[in-house]
């Protein structure tokens, strides 16, 4: 049996809007940066338009669900420096972490 997807996950939860996520965003130009140093750029769509449509495909179905998801541009500049900083891989993991921290940090500011 496979396990389910987080969109499955979340979706028979139903949680309530207050649950957020970051959303790994991109433009043409940072996903092809991050993606040509990325040590997993199997994880990666063929092209930037694959991905786009992915990613808001993506983000569509998470608001579906009930989950606020917001857009995260990552910086390549800032993204490498972190992992420099917290000796980590560019890797699916570190992305998501990446991601994770700055949404975190956005959100402490305003509260």
């Amino acid at each position: 049996m496979r396990k389910p997807t987080l969109y499955q996950s979340l979706k028979a939860k139903r949680r309530s809007q207050s649950l957020v996520i970051g959303v790994t965003w991109y433009t043409e130009e940072t996903w092809a940066q991050v993606k040509a140093t990325a040590v997993d750029p199997e994880c990666f769509e063929d092209s930037f338009p694959k991905w786009k449509e992915m990613a808001v495909a993506a983000r569509r179905n998470f608001q579906r669900s009930g989950v606020l998801a917001l857009e995260c541009q990552i910086n390549p500049e800032e993204f490498f420096a972190w992992c420099a900083l917290n000796n980590q891989e560019n890797n699916a993991t570190s992305r998501g972490e990446f991601v994770s921290e700055k949404l975190s940090a956005a959100h402490e500011s305003k509260a």
